[in-house]
């Protein structure tokens, strides 16, 4: 099957690509970009007036299989990574069970190519059953395809653990991507510990929580000559360590989520659960020194932290609810108002954080529209203005803390291999279902 991708503006970042050009797709596989492409066999799609860009990819979310579907699944998920724009994303191993084994990898994989819409990547545990004592048969699982490790959910308190699984990754060329808080200075904490904590009454997570945990992880990976990962930096003080790890040479490397970008702790309200989140939501100055970071490179990727939960979880008091929210589906409409509508990022450097980053980090065949890649295409309408309506979410989590806010900018088309998966809003019921 051939399409022609005619009239709209294709930014590339990989490839310095930002002008008006044809996409030629042929059985789901780039053929050619370029101006004015002719083919009379190649069925068009019309998209002008519209930005092509490769398909974004979210290395960090939580689908919640095995185990947890009343929270999310592979196809749920995966309709609102495409409602969202994404191509790929990778899902976190805290579940139920842990995915601490190579049977446990080919498992989920088997059953995200039955089921996703999109490209499903697997992250494995670092540790058995993410316990921080031992490590996980990470081997096995690299060679059966996990994209990285991670405890994420949980703080790896064992320098030592932490260090030989470093040193262990070196040999298959995977990262591991650190969830960082040290576990003695937020016990029982649900916010950022600050003026808004003490005035509120509730226990906090303070910033030098996360900071230590940086700190210590650099470290490591300076000592081992091995790449980390910093999930959802979210301190002033833990960008700078990166940035400093990074002058010296250490092969460190971070992520920072939307929410982490835009609210502080001001939006936290007892009464909604929708903004606990952990780490925490910090103060402005946090927020402030996280979009220098983004600016200045220090922080290498975006991710949304997609974390859903069932109703009666989150419907609950603050200090008891379940940390996270949904975020596939408001992550690119939330930075393209906050950042290229006012200025702060153009358009190629915000896409490279959700496309040919991730990519060259976690070695992806993505992440680029180059003749040869997959045909995975985000088409965005830069200019779109909508509500965010949690009753309109693909994502089984409904508690988000952006309900009601209007944004600008929105992706119309999602596009898999070559396949529309998603056309203005609508996804594909199943892979099953046909889209012409």
């Amino acid at each position: 099957m051939k399409q022609i991708f005619k009239g709209g503006r294709v930014v590339d970042p990989k490839n310095g690509v930002d002008e008006k050009l044809d996409i030629l797709v042929e059985d789901g596989i780039v053929q050619k970009v370029d101006k004015n492409v002719v083919d009379e066999e190649a069925k068009i799609v019309d998209v002008s007036g519209k930005v092509l860009v490769p398909g974004l990819i979210d290395m960090h979310t939580h689908l919640r299989e095995p185990g947890q579907e009343a929270k999310e699944d592979f196809l749920s998920g995966s309709k609102a990574a495409a409602a969202g724009g994404f191509t790929t994303v990778a899902t976190m191993p805290n579940t139920s069970p842990v995915v601490d084994t190579a049977a446990l990898v080919r498992s989920l994989q088997t059953r995200a190519k039955e089921v996703g819409l999109v490209h499903i990547e697997i992250i494995g545990a670092l540790t058995k059953g993410q316990k921080g004592e031992e490590l996980a048969e990470v081997g096995d699982m690299s060679l059966a395809g996990a994209v990285a490790f991670s405890d994420d959910g949980h703080y790896v308190k064992s320098a030592k653990v932490m260090m030989n699984g470093m040193d262990y990754l070196k040999k298959f060329d995977k990262i591991i991507i650190d969830h960082d808080e040290e576990l003695s200075l937020i016990e029982e904490g649900v916010m950022n510990e600050g003026h808004r904590s003490a005035m509120l009454g509730m226990k906090g997570r303070p910033t030098v929580a996360e900071d230590i945990a940086v700190a210590r992880d650099i470290l490591l990976a300076e000592y081992v000559d091995s790449p980390v990962h910093v999930a959802h930096i979210s301190s002033a003080r833990s960008a700078e360590l990166v940035r400093e790890g990074k002058r010296r040479g250490v092969k460190v490397t971070a992520e920072v989520t939307p929410h982490h970008l835009i609210l502080t702790d001001a939006c936290v309200n007892p009464l909604d659960s929708s903004t606990k989140v952990n780490p925490p939501l910090r103060g402005q100055k946090d927020v402030d020194a996280m979009l220098e970071a983004l600016q200045d490179g220090t922080i290498d990727i975006i991710v949304s932290d997609h974390s859903p939960h069932a109703e009666e979880e989150k419907d609950r008091e603050y200090m008891y609810a379940p940390s996270g929210f949904p975020g596939l589906e408001t992550t690119l409409g939330l930075l393209l108002t906050a950042f290229y509508h006012k200025g702060k990022m153009d358009l190629s450097t915000l896409i490279a954080k959700m496309t040919s980053a991730p990519a060259a980090l976690f070695h992806l065949k993505a992440g680029s529209l180059e003749a040869g890649m997959p045909a995975d295409i985000t088409v965005i309408d830069l200019e779109k203005e909508w509500v965010v309506d949690a009753d309109k979410f693909y994502t089984r989590g409904t508690h988000s803390p952006y309900v009601g806010r209007r944004l600008k900018g929105r992706a119309v088309m999602t596009v898999v291999d070559g396949r529309i998966v998603m056309r203005d809003g609508n996804v594909l019921a199943s892979k099953k279902e046909n889209v012409g």
